[in-house]
């Protein structure tokens, strides 16, 4: 079990664990995740680090499909401008290896913005915590577990 398993499994929502060989070459972790758990793109999400403000951190939750827009996640943490954070950042304030990188059960809790187009979908897909694994949810559990909130965060 990974924190972020344990924190859908305390919280009682539906979800399911969706397990695949992940080939170490492969670093483009959620085109992999796509495609061999044969799910478009769109409903797989990835959990992208910011830094904001030049010293905070904030989680972005987009589609594997989209590219995070700086500019719009700066506008939607209230920050005046946002970078993607340092690897060693990610890891000590997560808890997780990058490509593994979950919503859910984080060392430290982050202001989390999701992209809005996960709202149209009934599950969704993020990171469960390791490379290879999956777990699909109700995007509203999502953004209650959270504390995130629904928005336009790519173009």
């Amino acid at each position: 079990m990974t924190p972020g398993i344990n924190a859908a499994k305390k919280a009682k929502i539906f979800y399911k664990i969706h397990e695949y060989t992940h080939e170490s070459s492969n670093e483009s972790y959620g085109a992999e995740a796509a495609e061999k758990m044969e799910v478009p793109e769109e409903r797989i999400f990835k959990t992208l680090i910011i830094n904001i403000g030049g010293k905070d951190l904030a989680v972005g939750v987009v589609p594997v499909s989209s590219m995070l827009n700086m500019k719009l996640i700066a506008k939607a943490t209230g920050a005046k401008k946002a970078q993607m954070a340092a690897a060693s950042d990610v890891e000590r304030s997560t808890g997780y290896v990058l490509g593994g990188v979950s919503p859910l059960g984080q060392k430290k809790k982050l202001k989390t913005i999701i992209h809005s187009s996960a709202k149209q979908y009934s599950t969704i897909f993020v990171s469960a915590g390791r490379r290879g694994l999956q777990i699909e949810l109700i995007p509203k559990d999502l953004e209650r577990l959270t504390n995130g909130k629904f928005t336009e965060i790519c173009r």
